[in-house]
Formats: structure tokens, C-alpha cells, sequence
């Protein structure tokens, strides 16, 4: 299947509208992307023009994101770009959509602090124990840490 994805990367320029659907949770917003550009004559950087692009999320990307963003935060949006036109008022108008499959705050322009979100209906996680520091300087013996349980047992000759 052939179809155009994009990254961009933009600003919020509506607040998230999220809905309940029959297919899941849905939300909605306006990305605003505008293109910088170095203006040598005047040695300064300068604005393009601005271009909007209704952003959508399903399931639980859509609630996640309802409940991370804000209007004029900076994200990275993935996802798949929809060109459709439309007839509104007698006139025929060009929309651009994308259909999100990744939406991350912009980290070359902030921080963030990530947390995972708990799933409905599934079993709590069991805790990871913390690993004993081992004092600078020492090197740990064998049998000091837990085996890897995702690691498969060597096997021995003998």
C-alpha cells in the first residue's frame, strides 16, 4: 500500500478536542509548521510562511496526547498525510490532514518528562528491583547480580 508519511515539526495552534468514538478515543488539533530561513543580507533569521495541518490520533496515542499538549507547545508529528478537498460556502477549498502514528514534544526546545501510561484492564507491572550499587573501584563477582531472565542459559558440555 502506497501512501505519503511525513514528519513535522511545528507548534500546537488549538487546543486538543478528544472524543469517545464506537472505534476508541479520537483527538483532534491544528499544527502550525512554519519554515525558518537564514537571511544572509541581513544576517538574521527570518519566518516563512506558516502552513496548518489538522493533526488526528486514534486510541490511545489520542488520549495520551489529549492529556500531554497544550496550544504553542513545540511537537514532532508522524504520521500519514490526507489531501482531500471539499466544497464550503461555493467554493472549493484544500485541506491537509495527518493521520498521526507518533507524536513527541520537541526536545531541541525544552524538556520533558516522560511517564508511562497505565493501560485499562491490564495486570499492574511488577516492580523492577533496583540493583545494588556496586562501591567505585570494586568489580562484581559473579552470582552478585540477578540472571537476565530474558538471556538463555548456556548450555555446558559434559
Amino acid at each position: 500500500m502506497n501512501e505519503t508519511t511525513v514528519t513535522l515539526v511545528g507548534n500546537v495552534a488549538t487546543n486538543v478536542e478528544y472524543r469517545e468514538t464506537v472505534s476508541g478515543g479520537m483527538a483532534r488539533f491544528r499544527f502550525a509548521v512554519t519554515a525558518r530561513r537564514w537571511d544572509r543580507e541581513r544576517a538574521v533569521w527570518t519566518d516563512g510562511p506558516t502552513s496548518f495541518y489538522t493533526v488526528c490520533a486514534w486510541r490511545s496515542l489520542g488520549m495520551n496526547l489529549a492529556a500531554s499538549v497544550s496550544v504553542g507547545e513545540p511537537l514532532v508529528v508522524h504520521g500519514r498525510l490526507k489531501v482531500r478537498e471539499e466544497e464550503v460556502d461555493g467554493k472549493r477549498k484544500t485541506f491537509v490532514d495527518v493521520d498521526a502514528t507518533a507524536v513527541g514534544h520537541d526536545l531541541t526546545r525544552g524538556t520533558a518528562a516522560f511517564r508511562r501510561a497505565v493501560r485499562q484492564g491490564a495486570a499492574p507491572e511488577t516492580p523492577v528491583a533496583a540493583e545494588t550499587p556496586v562501591p567505585e573501584g570494586q568489580v562484581p563477582k559473579p552470582g552478585d547480580a540477578e540472571p537476565d531472565p530474558w538471556r538463555t542459559p548456556a548450555v555446558t558440555a559434559s
